[in-house]
């Protein structure tokens, strides 16, 4: 005869109530529970809108200012740059600048460091006056990414600048928060701190607000100011208007009219003094500012050319050698003040090995980045 072993569970004494149980008694009850529900329906409610990231309100017209428009590109003089990579994965590169010939406010030597991965973009930049600029970005999660950066100036006349802030990349929507140069030193908070939202609302139209507090001194009274934007994306086209707190009304209008075609028009028209702060900016005048430009991508090269209602001409060429060597070719008419500078520059980026040299040519015929396809692209 064959004996049956049966198992019984021996029951374990427990001290208190475990980690499970305290959690549980603040999430299963009535409260919480309302709560959860009225969250998940709202996240799927807004889920099955289908809403785009409409990016930041720094870059709300990015598409004519820096996509179109050659104002942030012009030069005068002459200008070589040199650099050298290293390595792409990570990946780490140098630059070294030389430029004679132009404005006050280019340096004639320059040297630069940049490494970059899926989390971290590091920059320095130091020129001839021992001038040190310098950039960290970290990602600290999927969406979440720290920003800080810092100029340090060899010259006592010109201040030393900081900031720090976080960006927030939802979804649908984009938050940050800078603060430049913090300091409680004096007993009190002093600096410019900013806090910036733009949503989408509808999957072509997104709003959003910049509220700014600055205190340059303990014996000056603090000042908050507000501004404003709004997106509209068309099939082919966007659209932005922002009102400033200065009193400045920004529009802009971009349009793709062929696939390698864009064309953008800028308006500025400046009521500063007319509203709330006018002190800080001077004595009040109506003052404005069209633009126009356009941009036509060719296969080895870039041409922009804009021209505004002051009647300045500008033009900006990029070239791109089948040997890598890129050279560069501005120029600006004035005819109002009857002024005129013109610009030249050539880059070559050298790779630091043949293996480099090789993954730079598959790069280049592929159009694609360094890393895999699931790589995120360093949060600059």
């Amino acid at each position: 005869m064959e004996k049956t072993t049966i198992e019984v569970p021996i029951p374990i004494p427990q001290d208190g109530p475990t980690s499970s149980g305290v959690v549980s008694a603040f999430t299963n009850n009535p409260v919480a529970s309302s709560i959860g529900r009225a969250y998940n329906a709202f996240h799927e409610r807004r889920a099955s809108f289908k809403l785009s990231n409409p990016g930041s309100i720094e870059n709300v017209s990015r598409e004519v200012t820096q996509g179109v428009l050659v104002n942030n590109m012009m030069f005068s003089g002459f200008r070589a740059e040199f650099g050298k990579i290293f390595s792409h994965a990570p990946q780490f590169q140098t630059v070294h600048s030389l430029s004679m010939g132009g404005d006050s406010s280019q340096n004639p030597w320059a040297f630069a460091g940049i490494y970059c991965t899926p989390k971290t973009f590091l920059q320095g930049v130091i020129d001839n006056d021992f001038s040190l600029q310098g950039r960290a970005n970290y990602r600290l999660t999927r969406k979440l990414t720290a920003k800080t950066s810092m100029q340090l100036a060899h010259d006592a006349e010109e201040r030393a600048h900081m900031s720090l802030g976080a960006e927030y990349t939802g979804d649908d929507f984009t938050a940050e928060i800078k603060g430049i140069n913090p300091s409680i030193l004096e007993n009190a908070l002093t600096g410019t701190m900013s806090a910036s939202y733009l949503q989408s609302v509808t999957p072509r139209l997104a709003l959003g607000f910049e509220t700014i507090w600055q205190r340059h001194a303990t014996s000056e009274p603090p000042m908050t100011l507000s501004q404003y934007a709004l997106k509209y994306k068309g099939d082919d086209w966007i659209g932005t208007a922002q009102l400033l707190a200065q009193g400045v009304v920004q529009t802009s209008y971009w349009r793709r009219l062929t696939e390698k075609i864009e064309a953008g028009v800028n308006l500025n028209l400046e009521f500063v003094g007319l509203g709330a702060g006018a002190s800080m900016f001077g004595p009040a005048r109506n003052e404005g500012l069209a633009t126009i430009g356009t941009k036509y991508n060719f296969r080895m090269a870039t041409f922009r050319g804009q021209v505004d209602s002051n009647g300045k001409v500008s033009a900006h060429l990029e070239k791109q050698s089948p040997q890598g060597i890129v050279f560069t070719f501005a120029g600006e008419m004035d005819h109002a003040k009857n002024a005129a500078k013109v610009g030249m520059s050539f880059q070559i980026e050298a790779p630091g090995s043949e293996e480099i040299a090789e993954l730079q040519e598959k790069m280049a015929q592929s159009g694609q980045a360094p890393g895999s396809a699931d790589d995120m692209p360093p949060p600059i």
